[in-house]
């Protein structure tokens, strides 16, 4: 039985798709949404040091708008969910995408893993990068992966 269901999402067009075919199998199967969206640190921990006298002078604006625009994308995701009648609990997490993911879907005891093929980073192949590593991970969930 499907209880609960971990939506991984970066606002991409797909990840908005995977989003609505967990609503409906959230809505089927009477369980619960946990959305999270995940700013990945490595984009810009690694260049602070260009700052000689204060990394962080440089990292906090990144990270406060990369948290501005992860708040931005999952709002809307919350704004889909209520529209199809679903309340989801809303987790932001920082650092490597594909380890967030499946941390969250252990603390959050996720029954399914879904998430889109493709997200912003996923130019070209057949499937997006952290999609790949998720699958590839250490999970013990099942994942649905939702093509474009």
């Amino acid at each position: 039985m499907i209880n609960r269901i971990l939506l991984a999402t970066d606002g991409s067009k797909t990840s908005i798709r995977a989003l609505k075919v967990a609503i409906e199998m959230a809505k089927k199967m009477g369980a619960k949404i946990t959305l999270v969206g995940v700013i990945d640190n490595r984009l810009y921990t690694g260049h602070a040091m260009l700052a000689e006298d204060s990394p962080n002078q440089l990292a906090q604006p990144v990270e406060d708008y990369l948290m501005q625009v992860t708040g931005a994308y999952l709002a809307d995701a919350t704004r889909l969910c209520g529209q199809g009648g679903v309340e989801p609990e809303i987790v932001i997490r920082t650092g490597h995408p594909a380890e967030e993911i499946l941390k969250e879907a252990r603390r959050s005891k996720a029954d399914l893993l879904v998430m889109g093929s493709h997200g912003r980073s996923g130019i070209g192949s057949v499937m997006g990068s952290v999609t790949f590593a998720v699958l590839h991970g250490d999970s013990r969930v099942p994942i649905l992966v939702v093509r474009k």
